[in-house]
């Protein structure tokens, strides 16, 4: 198997995550710290889900993930993205539809964002209150 490298890029709100794949020994590594170190137990294991469903395929290669912005919830889905985009282009078609039978957002990211504060509103959707008398 030749040398190949597979960049792939993950997003969620303002959380950008860059995966970098490459042949190995099973390897993940989250802004170089292992991915169990990175974050709470909830996070790592919501960001293990395509490791788990490619088994086969995510002990055969190392990933690389660099992430900025957001918050940590955020980063752990921006991250999960990227790593299962690497490796459904690793793995193939067939590998890339159990993803989206699994979870569509492990493959098309969730693009929903935060909604801008609005002048004069004590939230983003809540306004002043008005008094009718």
């Amino acid at each position: 198997m030749p040398a190949k490298l597979i960049k792939s890029v993950g997003k969620r709100k303002v959380a950008i995550a860059r995966a970098v794949l490459k042949p190995g020994t099973g390897k993940v590594r989250v802004n170089s710290k292992p991915l169990d170190l990175w974050g709470s137990k909830y996070l790592v294991s919501k960001i293990k889900e395509p490791l788990v469903i490619a088994e086969d395929f995510a002990k055969k290669v190392d990933i690389n993930v660099v992430v900025k912005s957001s918050g940590v919830s955020s980063q752990a889905d921006a991250i999960r993205t990227a790593i299962a985009k690497a490796l459904a282009e690793f793995g193939g078609e067939e590998l890339k539809k159990s993803f989206i039978e699994y979870d569509r957002t492990l493959i098309v990211p969730d693009m929903r964002q935060n909604e801008p504060w609005k002048p004069g509103a004590s939230k983003p959707r809540a306004s002043a209150q008005k008094s009718k008398r």
